[in-house]
């Protein structure tokens, strides 16, 4: 199992050299990435899932999407290729049309 990107490797993704000024923004892009991951794989346990090496990069993939376009909505966001197979295999639920 992987752990959660940290502030560290987004501001590597984004070429951001001064984290200490940007580490406020950073932390909060990477929650709602995490989050977004979380309600995307489904029915997540915060207590006994822990997330897989994909689903962590699909965090830190959305985050560095997040902060590159932030005036788009998150479910376009979310339709982005690489995102969405990062998380093949990962879903737990699914929505029904």
């Amino acid at each position: 199992m992987a752990d959660w990107p940290e502030q560290d490797e987004l501001a590597q993704v984004l070429n951001v050299e001064n984290v200490e000024d940007w580490e406020t923004t950073l932390d909060r892009v990477l929650a709602s990435a995490i989050a977004q991951v979380k309600l995307d794989v489904g029915n997540w346990d915060e207590d006994d899932d822990e997330p897989s090496d994909s689903q962590a990069q699909a965090a830190l993939r959305l985050a560095e999407l997040l902060s590159a376009r932030a005036g788009v909505d998150a479910s376009a966001l979310t339709s982005d290729p690489t995102y969405q197979r990062l998380l093949v295999g990962s879903r737990r639920a699914f929505g029904i049309a």
